[in-house]
């Protein structure tokens, strides 16, 4: 008895902290967002109905199983219980509306929780560090990527060399995503994000499933992401070539985890879904193997910079520049550019096996230049976008590691480029936009909510062609975790506080560079 009201409460607690009502929506018209919110309120109130029925059911059971004296005292328990469930529940009801009025960019000046002064700074300071990022823009970003593109090329094909074509997956061409290929890198130490697309040996066929598909099981805590089934040609059953092919050491069995030395399947998981920790351990493997046969032709040296991000690698230069280059193993949809990838590089590892993290780089990079036509000309998007970039890696060194990552401020960039009119991006208007960005920030950590720019967001325009399945999705959160680590959510709002109280201080000191001392020598 004691466990099945034990349970309610876990119901109902768990129904707070994911009602809908509960998770504003900046990116929707206040009338799109009564109706959207009445849809998803009477969903809500299914499941929960739902819920509630079996457990009247199994209470019943357990009254039925006390003793005659003293059942009506858990009787009336229960009905107790039940009374502040509904309670609680219409009270959210009620309150829904107002809540999903808030704009997260717009903060109250009496907020405790995170500084409410403006942002200040000089305009000749950030004139001068915008013609000094103008400079290192027009003359380092192109041969960084001719050169990236090139290496990658050839170490992608070495790789190919030494892989069994009757075994191992199929690597494709890369596809470049992020600050590099966007136009506002700004880190000292240049990066490239690289997806490499992985397809089946000719014997297999890979199913990608998604948190939000229709018939998906995923828990709560998977949104976002997705599994790949594996299955042979012609049967609807998984299977790997284990039973058919004379696996060496090296090479990949596509279902078995890491830790089965004997290809034994893992009894946790699903025996017909691809493993990703066995394909990131094969991936790493290989791309040492592929540049140990190429070493010879290049003066350079490539080291993987980070154990716990798989395919991460530095290349350091003769003259001691270097560029980080993250080559992340991926599933493509198919007829898509949306992929499945086992990490994100700001991120390091990512979900446990076997679910896999979805990327939407790609329509991401397409919506960013599909908005900046509509821009006037020498528009400050770009520009506000490198500062606050560059304060958030300066910021880290100094107060060490937070939630917050340069995807976290992409997303807010795009967000207000869809809810703001395009004069508002002019050259003249940097300083205002820079504020905007800070405070939309600002509201999103006070309410532990950014909505992944894409996912779920009607203001996304239509020529952005991505699954409809993604489109209508429920919006993911890209702080849910935020919720449940009060440490690094206090660590969080303590770095936003320094960014905004030492911008100006930061941005002075900014030298690329080309400034001092020539670009990267290739």
């Amino acid at each position: 008895m004691q466990g099945a009201i034990a349970r309610l409460c876990m119901v109902v607690a768990a129904a707070i902290l994911n009602h809908p009502s509960l998770i504003p929506q900046e990116n929707a018209t206040i009338a799109a967002q009564d109706e959207e919110l009445m849809v998803r309120m009477r969903e809500h109130a299914e499941r929960l109905e739902r819920e509630r029925s079996k457990l009247e059911a199994e209470l019943s059971r357990e009254v039925a199983k006390e003793d005659e004296g003293g059942g009506w005292e858990d009787g009336y328990s229960w009905y107790f219980w039940g009374t502040v469930s509904f309670v609680v529940f219409l009270a959210i009801e009620m309150g829904g509306m107002d809540t999903f009025e808030s704009d997260p960019g717009a903060l109250d000046d009496d907020d405790e929780a995170l500084p409410a002064r403006a942002l200040e700074l000089d305009k000749d300071i950030l004139s001068h560090f915008y013609n000094r990022w103008t400079y290192i823009s027009s003359h380092d970003t192109g041969r960084m990527r001719e050169f990236v593109e090139g290496f990658t090329d050839d170490l992608l094909e070495s790789l190919r060399s030494v892989s069994d074509r009757d075994a191992d997956v199929e690597v494709g061409d890369f596809v470049g995503i992020g600050s590099m290929f966007e136009s506002w890198q700004v880190r000292k130490t240049p990066t490239c994000d690289l997806v490499v697309p992985l397809s089946p040996p000719d014997a297999l066929d890979f199913r990608v499933n998604l948190w939000c598909d229709p018939s998906s099981d995923m828990p709560p805590d998977r949104q976002g992401c997705g599994t790949v089934r594996v299955s042979r040609f012609g049967d609807r059953q998984g299977g790997c070539l284990c039973g058919s092919a004379n696996l060496g050491e090296d090479m990949l069995c596509l279902l078995h985890g890491k830790t089965d030395a004997d290809h034994v399947v893992d009894r946790d998981l699903d025996a017909s879904l691809l493993a990703k920790d066995r394909v990131m351990k094969w991936f790493q493997v290989s791309l040492t193997k592929a540049w140990g046969r190429i070493s010879h032709k290049y003066d350079f040296e490539v080291t993987f910079c980070r154990l716990d991000a798989t395919g991460a690698l530095k290349v350091r230069f003769p003259s001691g520049k270097a560029i980080v280059v993250n080559l992340i193993p991926a599933i493509q949809m198919v007829d898509t550019d949306a992929y499945l990838v086992s990490h994100f590089p700001s991120d390091g590892d990512g979900p446990p096996d076997p679910f896999w993290l979805l990327s939407l780089g790609v329509y991401e990079r397409n919506l960013l230049k599909h908005l900046a036509k509509f821009l006037p000309r020498h528009s400050c998007h770009l520009h506000c976008l490198q500062a606050v970039t560059f304060l958030h890696a300066k910021q880290t060194t100094l107060t060490g590691a937070n939630a917050l990552t340069d995807y976290h401020w992409k997303t807010v960039l795009l967000h207000l480029l869809l809810r703001d009119k395009p004069s508002a991006w002019s050259a003249d208007k940097t300083e205002s936009r820079l504020r905007d960005m800070f405070g939309f920030m600002r509201g999103s950590l006070r309410q532990k909510t950014l909505r992944h720019v894409l996912i779920g967001n009607r203001r996304v325009p239509p020529e952005i062609r991505f699954p409809e399945t993604i489109r209508k999705a429920e919006p993911v959160n890209l702080f849910r975790g935020l919720v449940l680590k009060r440490d690094l959510y206090a660590a969080t709002v303590r770095h936003l506080q320094e960014m905004l109280r030492n911008a100006a201080a930061l941005l002075q000191e900014y030298t690329p560079l080309s400034m001092s001392g020539g670009g990267l020598d290739y």
